[in-house]
């Protein structure tokens, strides 16, 4: 485990290579899963957290894709999810009859992966698959239903703390950190 280099994170739980190391494991992975199949894959990032973790993998997915993304709101300036997520900023493209791939950079509760997954039926697309860079199941209270043939796809599992860095955020700081880490509770409690 690596020493933080920053003095508001109280350990490190996975470096910057750990990181890229995973990342192109899934990118080969679902580039295996959705190959010769049309029309192509529409890649749907969850701003702001996942913006660092969408850009790497969709660098290394070796397939015709389309990018856009989308906001939904659930956390305000906590940290623990509301349990009521909005679209704050709903998608540019149109996705009816597409295979949608929704890129997060955590699932907690599952709250706002559901309320996504179930918008992105509602517009049509014909399967809904889930890559998320993080998942915390310990604390997840809804099932999630992915749509068709929809996969669900898992950078690490993250124990029950609260997390930041490689673009996930507490009051809009720490996006910017290269690795994941532990915040320093006295920080948020």
């Amino acid at each position: 485990m690596a020493s933080p280099s920053h003095p508001d994170i109280e350990r490190v739980l996975w470096t910057e290579d750990d990181i890229l190391g995973r990342v192109a494991e899934l990118a080969s992975q679902i580039s295996l899963d959705f190959e010769g199949g049309s029309p192509p894959l529409v890649v749907v990032g969850v701003a702001t957290g996942a913006f660092l973790f969408l850009a790497d993998i969709v660098k290394r997915i070796s397939l015709p894709l389309r990018v856009d993304f989308v906001r939904v709101e659930s956390y305000g300036s906590g940290t623990e999810s509301s349990g009521a997520p909005r679209i704050s900023s709903d998608l540019k493209l149109d996705v009816e009859g597409s295979r949608v791939l929704v890129v997060e950079d955590i699932v907690d509760t599952g709250h706002t992966l559901s309320a996504l997954i179930a918008h992105l039926r509602s517009k049509g697309a014909v399967s809904v698959s889930v890559c998320t860079f993080l998942d915390k199941p310990a604390r997840r209270k809804v099932r999630l239903e992915l749509v068709g043939e929809g996969k669900f796809y898992r950078g690490f599992e993250c124990p029950d703390c609260f997390v930041v860095g490689y673009g996930m955020d507490f009051n809009e700081l720490y996006r910017n950190l290269p690795y994941v880490g532990v915040l320093k509770p006295k920080l948020y409690s």
